[in-house]
């Protein structure tokens, strides 16, 4: 027979007296049981197998709640107030005398809300009533109802359904708690058990390493378990897939020799774009396509590099370039701003080492003026890396992206010739997806007009691509908003990475 300990030792008890009607109590003395749990679980797999019978009989009690047992011991608020009321002159039934009484606001003011209910009115101030004789029969039905639930509790049935109504309206006076009592009665086929068939047995119910180093487990009987029987979802915490995504970024770069590098969301125009070689002329650097600040207004900016900047922007320096033939503002390149790309760091790196190769990659939000769509947000995350050393050169810089690339997961890449402002030559990368390719990022080799003013003479093979895009590949999303959606359910089904 396939019961358990549990249901083998109820059985035999209630075997006993097959004819009982037993109760919890006398289940839990019975076998010794502390909690009730025990008695629901055995009983009701014997109510499945058609061993027992179990009967239901719901009731539920009123009793005082705090502010009801406050009620009794010092007189319900309207009682209290209608006495006073009472004992004065009708002339003396003011607001004003009440406001000069013993009673509190916090009581006065709920006490004529109630009055009110009762038909008591205020006409310019003095209180009134048309039948003094109702007020005082319903007041002195509802304090008889609450000195009734005080002797320790009522069936709910044997009261007044509308003063039970009334009661439940005002917090604290009554508390209504149901109850279900429970009966198991053996049936005609729990009678015929022999109790010599239900012996308790020693059931194994977990199989440990040291269980099978042993000779236990010969011929012991294990629990047995339901492998179709419903599980709740594991609901643990887990990472959020972006912070998985990136950290499983950082892993790979970090595996490849590559440091990492952090910046201030906030910066100047000057490192952001001037450093760049983005022409202050450039519609990303109008307030439609950036978020300039107002506080701070400017940052300052070491004269160096405003200098370097002037010079490479309007003639090109000592570049071998000619710049863009356009006067430059350095006031301009003061402006506070949030960075539009991480690449600001990279280059405030290569600043502060211009004698020291260098690789090092970045992962960081950066912010721009974009309408929200399902492709667009207004604030993202970006990696950025370089490899500034004295034989950089575009095939180390098109194997280090493939490398990355592979190591994430998409071994087929490919690169295209681009344009950027700042790197030449220049690339878009697109990797395979599900026949088709996609462009993730842009790579290429610093220009002079970029470097040089930094104080490197060396080549920077640099690149960068919006983490977001390859999140929507990764977790198979059309829509970039859901990755920030507070859906848990969404975030849940969303896999591993």
């Amino acid at each position: 027979m396939s019961l358990g300990n549990n249901e083998r030792k109820m059985l035999r008890l209630m075997l006993s007296k097959p004819s009982s009607k037993w109760n919890l109590e006398d289940l839990l003395k019975g076998t010794g049981w502390t909690d009730q749990v025990h008695v629901a679980g055995a009983g009701g797999y014997l109510n499945e197998l058609g061993f027992v019978d179990i009967t239901e009989n719901k009731s539920s009690t009123v009793s005082l709640g705090p502010e009801g047992l406050k009620s009794v011991e010092l007189g319900l608020l309207e009682s209290r107030l209608w006495e006073w009321l009472l004992s004065i002159d009708p002339e003396h039934r003011t607001m004003k005398s009440l406001l000069d009484s013993d009673f509190e606001r916090h009581e006065s003011g709920p006490g004529v809300g109630i009055l009110k209910g009762l038909g008591v009115s205020i006409e310019k101030g003095v209180f009134t009533t048309e039948d003094e004789s109702t007020v005082t029969s319903i007041i002195k039905s509802r304090t008889s109802f609450l000195n009734t639930v005080s002797q320790e509790g009522c069936d709910l049935s044997s009261l007044d359904d509308e003063l039970v109504r009334h009661f439940s309206s005002r917090k604290g006076l009554i508390q209504i708690e149901e109850n279900t009592i429970r009966h198991w009665i053996l049936t005609d086929s729990g009678k015929a058990v022999q109790t010599s068939d239900i012996e308790e047995v020693e059931l194994i119910g977990e199989i440990t390493p040291e269980l099978l180093q042993s000779e236990n487990w010969r011929g012991a009987k294990f629990k047995p378990f339901d492998v179709n029987a419903p599980a709740p979802t594991p609901t643990g915490g887990r990472p959020h897939p972006m912070q998985s995504l990136i950290e499983r970024i950082r892993a790979v770069f970090l595996e490849m020799g590559f440091s990492e590098i952090e910046g201030d969301y906030v910066q100047s125009a000057g490192w952001n774009m001037d450093a760049l070689y983005i022409p202050q002329s450039h519609p990303a650097r109008t307030m439609q396509d950036t978020f300039y600040l107002s506080n701070p207004e400017k940052i300052d900016i070491d004269k160096k590099y405003l200098d370097l900047w002037a010079n490479v922007h309007e003639n090109g320096h000592d570049t071998g370039s000619k710049g863009w033939g356009l006067g430059f503002d350095k006031e301009e390149s003061k402006k506070a701003l949030l960075r539009t790309h991480t690449t600001v760091n990279t280059v405030r790196h290569i600043a502060n080492n211009p004698d020291i190769a260098s690789r090092v990659f970045g992962i960081g939000r950066v912010f721009r003026q974009e309408t929200i769509d399902r492709t667009h947000l207004p604030e993202f995350h970006q990696i950025e890396g370089i490899i500034h050393e004295p034989n950089a050169n575009l095939p180390m810089l098109i194997s280090t992206l493939k490398t990355f690339y592979a190591k994430m997961g998409y071994p087929d890449v490919r690169v295209r010739p681009a344009y950027f402002p700042y790197t030449e030559p220049s690339v878009e990368v697109d990797i395979l997806w599900r026949g088709e390719w996609l462009e993730l990022g842009g790579a290429g080799i610093f220009r002079p007009e970029v470097t040089e003013p930094l104080g490197t003479e060396w080549p920077v093979c640099a690149w960068g691509m919006g983490l977001e895009r390859l999140a929507m590949l990764v977790l198979d999303l059309d829509d970039i908003r859901q990755l920030y959606q507070p859906d848990l359910e969404r975030l849940r089904k969303m896999p591993l990475i």
